[in-house]
């Protein structure tokens, strides 16, 4: 059975850059690229993230490399860092999938907000089904 675990690597700050190397040298495994876009009353804020196939063919686990919900965005102004992200995405040959989820403030715990976004991925056929 594939376990997927989320890995938060931060708020997208300077983290974003990690996230890029890791696509970087690991671009053969990507599986998929996912902008993830959440609303508060403060706005729009979208998190980054980039799902692993595993790293050898016995393994069973499949990381989600996530920069959480430090990105604000709007209509009338794009963030530099989100750009950054979809062209280094798409150099590597994988098209971010977007989607709108529940902001990780609705969620008592982090864990049950990962269990959330891994519900709608597996519901959506954007990871691998549970074998």
């Amino acid at each position: 059975m594939i376990q997927q675990r989320f890995i938060e690597l931060g708020e997208g700050y300077s983290d974003i850059y990690e996230l890029f190397e890791l696509m970087s040298t690991n671009s053969h495994r990507i599986f998929k690229s996912y902008i993830f876009s959440s609303e508060t009353d403060s706005g729009e804020h979208l998190s980054l993230a980039v799902s692993f196939s595993p790293a050898r063919s016995d393994s069973h686990y499949m990381p989600i490399y996530l920069c959480r919900e430090g990105i604000r965005h709007s209509e009338n102004k794009t963030s530099k860092r989100y750009d950054l992200f979809v062209e280094h995405a798409e150099k590597l040959n994988s098209t971010p999938v977007r989607l709108e989820i529940k902001h990780s403030s609705q969620f008592a715990e982090k864990e049950l907000f990962y269990q959330y976004i891994i519900g709608i991925l597996r519901l959506n056929h954007l990871l691998p089904p549970l074998h």
